[in-house]
């Protein structure tokens, strides 16, 4: 399945992050599921374990920075393959992607078919409502990866 509206209505509102330590290199207090956001904003993500960052990839058990030149990530060549190699080979079978706070990002259609091939279930949001739904899925449990976006 994949959700690429996006829902006004939804509930952006992100769960506090427990205690995991020192802050930036802690990893989530139980490192087989996928850590909570806890603060977004413009240029701006933190999350339980990685060090806070502009983009930031979460997936079971940790997560670091998001290097959009490691995989020639760009606004209009969108998140590549290589981005979301990463979440399914982590253990993400649920994968949100964040398309920026005003939607510049895009996802390139290779991105989309790997994704498909793998059997995953797809979601692709504006970043606040991507963050909302991904802690949603943390919370609940479920194998979520993500790659969140803070800027345009």
């Amino acid at each position: 399945m994949t959700d690429t509206g996006t829902d006004p209505a939804s509930d952006t509102s992100l769960a506090p992050a427990s205690a995991s330590g020192p802050s930036g290199g802690a990893q989530p207090p139980d490192s087989g599921r996928s850590p909570r956001i806890s603060r977004l904003e413009w240029g701006l993500v933190e999350a339980e374990g990685p060090a806070p960052a502009k983009d930031l990839v979460l997936y079971p058990g940790g997560g670091h920075p998001w290097d959009w030149a490691v995989h020639g990530t760009r606004h209009s060549t969108g998140v590549q393959p290589g981005d979301v190699r990463e979440l399914l080979e982590r253990g993400a079978t649920v994968v949100v992607l964040s398309l920026g706070m005003d939607e510049r990002l895009t996802i390139a259609p290779a991105t989309l078919e790997l994704l498909r091939q793998a059997g995953a279930e797809v979601h692709v949001k504006e970043t606040r409502a991507a963050a909302a739904l991904y802690n949603t899925l943390a919370a609940a449990g479920r194998p979520v990866g993500g790659l969140f976006h803070s800027t345009c």
